[in-house]
């Protein structure tokens, strides 16, 4: 029996001091240990007794000792540890663990106690140390020590920090190996074969071979992990039609807290009769909540916890939850942090009787109101095959029947799937919108051969007509001059990007992708811009008499036309509007129906950017069409007899000229609807594909048949002839609208 007089200081002097202690010494000392410290004592070192008298206690407590991240496991017949640092004053170590070799106490305890235990495995005098991933996610930092004589002494060897090495001491009877886990097992790949044959039973750990003296570690921790449990819950979902009641799913959801609580293990199955599947999976410690990835095959197969992102890519369908949702919940006090994912085959449909993508309703639950996310929830379907358009949508669990909306979800179509972008938690579906109208597939190839060719010719001739400016730069230009330079340049960039486009978004490069999108739209709104500039200095023109006396006049329109086009595409790109998009001319799903180009992701803001400012350019326009024409009317009145026949193939050069100079023929787009869909296609696509080749022969045609002028009032109005039939060259290329 222990004196009052003595204290844990003057054993430990006596234990550590002695040169020969032994293997039994290390057991005296933990023992001893135990009898100071009191079973009642909160100031515990942590022990775990032998002969499987240890506690939950002791077994949950080594978590903090390997946060610490330096600490020295000792391989021993016995599990334990000690505080380095109040006991023995070491500096390099924070806690000294003990472990069985071959023990199976740990058997008897949760998953997460034995993924936090190391394990040392003796085969053949071969000893190998087991790790679990947790180790892997702490970046813990060990000396494992082994031999016949190892004691206190051996612990001061030098710290190697971050940087140590393997073979840090050797000798006879006591052999030392530092492992930096965040090193040395980290970036291992997954050796399924050898594992198989290794270690059968094994799932989630790593090996090292500690009798080796190089670097060495094998992955046997499965990407692709089963729940630890199964459950069936004795609840009625579906009725007599065997269509799933939406309100007893929403119900069933609700009620995910309670089943969490009642899970002894991390993760568990759950089924729900027919047709209804989840997985569960909970953090019981809350400062080491990670994101959680669930992924499945088909419809009919169990859903699996995947580890890495890299596994999802094997899966057609995968499910990602940041960690952000966690801390979310965290925030608003869930005791236990969890997540649940349920999939539901052949839910009642809603009101509209939508279409389900694959007839698969997922279900996100973690007890708490998830929502406004930043970093968002993903949910993958790929290699699908379907008819219509996809579009991501969500319903609140509210009501006896499903009310699905895209509000929170963003829909993102490639040809590798969809990806639905969310930022709460809820029911999530994928509905089907039938395509109303499709062209056939003879269709959609020429027409894609007749913008390519005229996307070709366009801008040569663009091209050509930025030589001749050149050419005669010395010439002092007029101002429709200018205006229709700006134009040209415009539209060449234009067709310039369309024509790359297809090979950009081919590439896979997001970040290559967004920035085609957006400089092929900026570009598509800089030429709507000088339409609308067009018409603006052909209208001011008629009203001066071709005397503008604005003060830096082309100077101002030029910041206008450029600038603001500039502005709306660097709010859309900081915002991600821009991305790949998917065409599909087919009512299918099939990858070959299927055209990819870098455009705006998310059909309102195409509809309202796009649509809606090329339809306020289109009236400005027209507008100005109509008094240009009712001008060139009037301008035929007042010419004599003589000058009639030159005058009307000027008029036809004339009106020619201003539809393609004022982008009218863009307004094609709009017709392009029910039986006038397919003319108006051909139509919308010739005539701007080919704007370019076009406005070149006007161009030239015009410049060599007007007439000279007689007096000075007809040269006024000449002159003003002479400039729209110049201005008339802009080559608004056309990119569909639609």
């Amino acid at each position: 029996m222990l004196t009052a007089g003595l204290n844990e200081s003057h054993i430990l002097t006596h234990i550590t001091s002695h040169p020969n202690m032994t293997r039994l010494s290390w057991t005296a000392l933990v023992l001893l240990m135990s009898i100071l410290q009191g079973p009642g004592s909160s100031n515990s070192g942590h022990d775990c007794s032998r002969n499987g008298n240890s506690n939950k206690n002791n077994f949950m407590d080594i978590r903090n000792c390997f946060k610490q991240k330096k600490s020295s496991v000792v391989v021993d017949s016995f599990y334990g540890n000690i505080n380095g640092t109040n006991y023995w004053g070491q500096t390099k170590v924070n806690c000294i663990v003990f472990v069985e070799t071959n023990g199976t106490e740990l058997e008897n305890y949760t998953r997460k106690i034995q993924d936090t235990w190391p394990k040392i495995k003796n085969n053949s005098n071969i000893l190998k140390l087991h790790i679990s991933k947790w180790h892997i996610d702490q970046r813990v930092h060990m000396y494992v020590l082994y031999g016949t004589f190892c004691n206190d002494t051996q612990l001061n060897f030098p710290d190697q920090g971050e940087n140590c090495s393997f073979n840090t001491t050797d000798t006879e009877l006591c052999h030392i190996r530092c492992i930096n886990t965040d090193t040395v097992c980290k970036n291992s790949a997954y050796g399924k074969e050898e594992c198989s044959t290794m270690a059968p039973n094994l799932q989630n750990e790593y090996i090292i071979d500690i009798n080796s003296t190089t670097t060495n570690c094998i992955n046997c921790n499965n990407p692709v992990k089963k729940p630890e449990e199964k459950k069936v819950l004795n609840t009625t979902l579906s009725e007599k039609g065997g269509e799933i009641i939406p309100a007893n799913a929403a119900k069933l959801m609700n009620d995910m807290s309670n089943l969490a609580a009642n899970i002894n293990g991390s993760s568990a199955e759950i089924s729900v009769g027919e047709g209804v599947k989840g997985v569960l999976v909970k953090e019981t410690h809350k400062d080491e909540v990670e994101e959680v990835l669930f992924a499945y095959q088909s419809p009919n197969d169990s859903i699996n916890i995947i580890d890495n992102t890299e596994t999802l890519k094997t899966f057609s369908r995968a499910v990602m939850l940041p960690k952000e949702a966690f801390d979310k919940a965290i925030a608003q006090n869930v005791s236990i942090p969890f997540a649940a994912l349920f999939r539901f085959i052949n839910m009642a449909k809603d009101e509209k009787n939508s279409t389900v993508l694959g007839n698969e309703v997922l279900a996100i639950e973690m007890g708490a109101a998830i929502a406004n996310l930043t970093d968002k929830i993903n949910i993958v379907f790929t290699n699908m095959t379907y008819r219509g358009i996809p579009s991501c949508h969500s319903w609140n669990g509210q009501g006896s029947q499903p009310n699905w909306t895209s509000d929170g979800c963003v829909t993102n179509v490639t040809k590798h799937g969809i990806t639905c972008q969310c930022s709460h938690l809820t029911f999530f579906a994928i509905l089907m919108t039938p395509l109303n109208e499709t062209i056939s597939d003879s269709d959609f190839k020429n027409l894609t051969i007749i913008t390519q060719v005229g996307c070709g010719l366009s801008m040569f001739f663009l091209a050509i007509v930025l030589f001749m400016h050149f050419l005669s730069r010395r010439i002092k230009a007029t101002n429709a001059t200018k205006i229709l330079i700006n134009l040209v340049c415009a539209l060449f960039l234009l067709n310039l990007t369309f024509l790359v486009n297809n090979y950009v978004a081919n590439l896979n490069n997001s970040v290559g992708c967004k920035i085609m999108a957006a400089l092929m739209h900026y570009f598509m709104l800089a030429t709507f811009t000088w339409f609308a500039a067009q018409a603006f200095h052909l209208c001011l023109s008629l009203y001066t008499g071709g005397k503008i006396a604005i003060h830096r006049y082309i100077l101002k329109i030029a910041i206008t036309s450029w600038i603001l086009p500039s502005v709306i595409g660097i709010v859309l790109l900081c915002i991600g509007k821009y991305g790949e998009q998917v065409i599909s001319y087919q009512n299918t799903g099939n990858a070959a129906d299927r055209v990819m180009m870098c455009w705006i992701t998310d059909n309102s803001v195409h509809l309202i950017i796009n649509i809606g400012y090329y339809a306020l350019v289109f009236l400005f326009t027209f507008t100005t069409f109509i008094i240009m024409m009712s001008w060139l009317c009037c301008l035929r009145n007042v010419k004599g007899a003589k000058a009639k026949g030159e005058q009307s193939s000027i008029n036809i050069l004339s009106v020619m000229g201003l539809c393609f100079m004022l982008g009218i023929t863009w307004g094609f787009a709009f017709f392009a609807y029910g039986v006038f869909q397919v003319p108006a296609l051909y139509l919308f696509t010739i005539l701007n594909s080919f704007q370019g080749f076009f406005l070149f022969v006007y161009y030239y045609k015009t410049s060599r048949m007007l007439p000279p002028a007689s007096d000075e009032k007809s040269s006024s109005v000449s002159n003003i002839t002479d400039k729209t039939s110049l201005s008339s060259f802009t080559n608004p290329y056309s990119n569909w609208l639609s």
